[in-house]
């Protein structure tokens, strides 16, 4: 198991680079574990990663990406609900990268 330092904490990941603990999360580790991934989070990826969580915390689960494509739209209109806005955003993974940096586990039915 690896660990992320935020703020001069040791966070626990799990070998894919998820939190273990989702009460790990807060902003100031979201953008550490993007830098991890060489992203700079933008007003965009964080409305998105907002999307995310309340995705979540609705349904539990980390979605796929069809199911986060259409939610994101369902939310936020088809402009940034659509695989080309959110595959540039987080480097043609959006629901892996996406979860990962929202602090939620890793979508199930991803490799």
């Amino acid at each position: 198991m690896s660990t992320l330092n935020v703020a001069g904490r040791d966070i626990p990941l799990d070998k894919d680079g998820y939190l273990v603990d989702l009460q790990d999360w807060s902003r100031t580790t979201a953008e550490a574990l993007a830098a991890s991934e060489d992203l700079q989070l933008s007003d965009e990826h964080w409305e998105i990663l907002e999307v995310l969580r309340a995705f979540y915390d609705e349904f539990q689960l980390s979605p796929a990406n069809r199911p986060l494509i259409k939610y994101v739209a369902l939310k936020l209109g088809t402009d940034k609900g659509n695989s080309l806005h959110l595959n540039r955003l987080f480097k043609g993974t959006p629901a892996k990268l996406a979860a990962k940096l929202a602090g939620l586990p890793k979508p199930t039915n991803c490799l």
